[in-house]
């Protein structure tokens, strides 16, 4: 007679379930609500910082755009991301407080995703139940408070990282927690969900086919291809859906983007392979030794593996490779970690060029994998409990304090940027955003300072440069200094906003004439430019000259609605010329 038992192999996962947590439900509750605080004491400084940087280029901030229906945000690459831009916009409206406050949760609910994926890899090396809970509340803790961690979360615009990192895990864990060792249908349709979910809020989250089929080789059993095998289900159609991902990222986002993809002519796939062999041993060095951090690295690109040691770098990690590989056995959670992290670098660190070759908020998920590594050197130690876990969280005290630091460099474009310019003094970026900043708020004489120093840095000065260069002496009672500026300006580019900024300063000087020359080089170049005529009824008011005024001023609001000074101007004209039409008409009144 046949039994009726299922067979072997398809016994459910020797594993603990999310129900199985159910005896520790209150120290778990204790410990997510201790990470909650400290994740917000750590990341206080930075959540009350304005927008920042390409924060500025988001959807909400665009004028006119952000009242429009959803269905005009959702129409990119990334509809998922633009979703909660969406939505924070509608709830909160531009504080960028809440922008800011959303970031956090993703990131904290992410934390927890790593926790529950920590402690299902931790159980295949069968951990006892005390070291268990302690790594894996370890990797959870490095994964939220590494400092690494600040610019994706403190930075409004790597959302994307944060968002598409927290989709990604949730359909790791639902991978990893799923019922039988051979995936069901239903559970491949959770997975894919969340999966769709994380390929729409960014595109480097198409690595989850090979995070899994290297999951299932290490783990399912065990350094065999059988559970690959078994999970069919699950590998036919999320590696068909992440080639059709792949071929829309190159023929859509890289054809079109002007910051990345094969179309930049002066960052080849060569270069940029022999660059990013540098960048990723510094983001091994980081991770390990958060030292020198910075929003803008100034990385000079390598053309053959002779320049900058490229070629030791790439003995570094061929080793480091080869030695996963031949340990693998013997090391499994360290071999798994260090070869994850390379395929969660692999979009972004390979042959695709991308403008910024090493930026922080790629660690992302990276960090995860390689605190695997660390637990998997740390476990083979025979430590106390209660000495492993003091041990464990000054090491998260340690990180917790460099990244509450970290997040205070983010709190306002200033220290961010000095910051930058104190660790890149050779780039241009940096000195720039920084002469921006304190042109913000309102430190002109700075501002100009470091708007020399940007040009130094620079072979070719645009006329932005310049333009902006000028406001800054106007701004700091530099007038002559301004008009130079604005001529150096206008050599590179004819361009009716610097025309017109060059009226703008020879109207507060009082040379009229020539301010007025100006504006109209201005018009000749784009009619279309409201501050052309705000400036000319500035000027027509000075003269009294009322009912110019008016003319001009309305103008200006007729091309841009929106424009506060020439509003005000207007208000102001009109209210002048009411009360000349009065007094005029009172004077008639009182003649005989």
């Amino acid at each position: 007679m046949k039994s009726s038992k299922r067979p072997a192999e398809n016994k459910p996962v020797a594993t603990d379930s999310p129900a199985s947590f159910a005896q520790a439900r209150w120290p778990m509750l204790l410990g997510l609500f201790l990470f909650a605080f400290v994740l917000l004491e750590v990341y206080r400084p930075a959540l009350s910082g304005p927008f920042l940087f390409d924060d500025v280029y988001l959807p909400f901030m665009i004028p006119n755009f952000a009242q429009n229906p959803l269905r005009d945000w959702v129409q990119g690459v990334r509809p998922t991301l633009q979703v909660t831009y969406w939505l924070n916009y509608r709830l909160f409206g531009l504080d960028s407080y809440y922008f800011h406050i959303v970031n956090l949760v993703l990131h904290a609910v992410a934390g927890y995703f790593v926790w529950l994926v920590a402690r299902k890899l931790l159980s295949y090396v069968k951990l006892e139940s005390a070291a268990l809970n302690i790594y894996s509340a370890f990797a959870a803790a490095v994964f939220l408070l590494h400092p690494l961690q600040s610019e994706s979360v403190a930075y409004v615009a790597s959302r994307s990282e944060v968002l598409s990192g927290l989709f990604f895990l949730i359909a790791w864990a639902a991978f990893l927690y799923r019922q039988e060792a051979a995936i069901r249908f239903s559970e491949v349709i959770l997975v894919f969900t969340f999966f769709l979910f994380a390929i729409t809020s960014k595109e480097h989250t198409a690595v989850l086919p090979a995070v899994l089929l290297l999951t299932d080789y290490f783990f399912n059993p065990g350094f065999t291809f059988e559970g690959i095998r078994k999970n069919w289900r699950i590998y036919a159609p999320i590696i068909g859906g992440s080639v059709l991902g792949a071929v829309v990222i190159f023929k859509v986002v890289l054809a079109r983007s002007t910051s990345a993809g094969f179309g930049m002519k002066d960052l080849t796939p060569l270069d940029y392979f022999y660059t990013q062999l540098r960048s990723i041993v510094t983001y091994l060095r980081l991770f390990f030794l958060p030292a020198g951090q910075n929003i803008d690295y100034d990385v000079p690109l390598s053309h053959s593996l002779g320049d900058h040691l490229s070629w030791l770098c790439l003995l570094i990690l061929l080793a480091l490779t080869a030695a996963a590989w031949i340990y693998r056995k013997q090391f499994p959670l360290a071999a798994y970690g260090f070869l994850l992290f390379l395929i969660f670098l692999a979009p972004t660190s390979s042959f695709v060029p991308i403008r910024d070759v090493l930026v922080e908020r790629r660690m992302y998920l990276p960090i995860f994998a390689l605190t695997l590594c660390v637990i998997d050197v740390l476990r083979r130690r025979n430590f106390a409990t209660t000495a492993l876990a003091g041990a464990l969280s000054v090491v998260c005290v340690f990180l917790a304090f460099l990244s509450w630091q970290r997040n205070y460099v983010w709190s306002s474009p200033i220290p961010l940027w000095k910051d930058s310019v104190a660790n890149s003094p050779a780039k241009y970026r940096p000195r720039f955003q920084l002469a921006y900043a304190y042109y913000q708020a309102g430190q002109c004489a700075d501002a100009t300072q470091q708007y020399a120093e940007a040009a130094k840095l620079t072979a070719q000065p645009t006329h932005e440069l310049y333009a902006d260069w000028a406001l800054a002496a106007d701004c700091a009672n530099k007038p002559g200094e301004a008009l130079s500026r604005l001529e150096d300006a206008i050599r590179l580019e004819q361009n009716a906003h610097v025309w017109a900024m060059m009226g703008m300063v020879r109207a507060k000087q009082g040379d009229y004439d020539r301010a007025l020359e100006a504006l109209a080089q201005g018009e000749k170049i784009n009619p279309r430019y409201a501050m052309i005529y705000a400036y000319r009824g500035n000027i027509h008011m000075a003269r009294k000259e009322w009912d110019a005024a008016v003319a001009e001023y309305q103008k200006a609001v007729s091309i841009e609605p929106n424009e506060a000074n020439a509003r005000q101007g207007l208000d102001k004209a009109l209210a002048i010329q009411k009360r000349a039409a009065e007094k005029k008409a009172a004077a008639a009144a009182a003649k005989p």
